[in-house]
């Protein structure tokens, strides 16, 4: 069971990573209307979000093949967003247009990130699996 945890991690990475950079690039390129469904996006957040789908995909592989790193990549997707974030506040602040689901999204994307980060650093760190 415990070899097969970081599959399951991967196979759920991979499809929130997949679904995301699905979403961004269907509204950064403007594919099958997506981008008029979303609204008043804000676009440095949708380009957050397609370089964290990016990371997902290279995270995903570091869960398959069990690899410390994943916790690096997958930290700087979480940097990436919660600058993403401060920069959408900024943009709120300023007068700029927006959908007020976005910062739900951002949240969530940020937390399940986050525990990606959490659940990849205990995985795939050395020190703390010689202590168990």
């Amino acid at each position: 069971m415990k070899k097969l945890t970081p599959y399951f991690l991967a196979i759920i990475l991979a499809g929130f990573g997949l679904l995301t950079l699905f979403l961004s690039t269907s509204v950064i390129f403007d594919l099958f209307g997506i981008r008029a469904k979303e609204g008043n996006y804000v676009l440095f957040v949708v380009w957050s979000n397609f370089i964290s789908s990016i990371l997902y995909l290279i995270a995903t592989y570091g869960f398959i093949k069990s690899r410390k790193w994943t916790a690096k990549v997958l930290s700087i997707s979480s940097i990436i967003l919660i600058v993403a974030l401060s920069g959408l506040f900024y943009h709120i602040d300023s007068g700029g247009i927006y959908e007020t689901k976005t910062i739900g999204a951002m949240v969530f994307r940020i937390s399940i990130t986050l525990v990606f980060t959490i659940i990849a650093y205990l995985l795939f760190n050395k020190k703390l699996r010689t202590k168990n």
